[in-house]
């Protein structure tokens, strides 16, 4: 995907159209990028957050699991406690 294209398709996500933002987020979690991911975790998509969280654990982002954790996200919690215990 271009650059205009990704451009435009954040956009239509911010417009409100959720078929846009279900693609972001399938392919933020395809191509690993955590930024693209926490900004609309960040803006409260659930669906995002649980891929952030996914894709976190995989990379055994502890920072990121604990920024989560810190906001009261329990399965971010949880999987932190868990990778810390290993």
């Amino acid at each position: 995907m271009t650059e205009p294209e990704l451009s435009a398709l954040r956009e239509r996500a911010e417009h409100g159209d959720a078929s846009a933002t279900d693609e972001l987020i399938q392919l933020a979690a395809e191509q690993g990028d955590l930024q693209e991911l926490r900004r609309l975790s960040d803006r409260g998509n659930t669906t995002a957050t649980d891929q952030l969280i996914e894709l976190a654990t995989e990379q055994d982002n502890m920072d990121e699991l604990r920024r989560l954790a810190d906001q009261g996200n329990t399965t971010a919690a949880e999987q932190l406690a868990e990778l810390t215990a290993e």
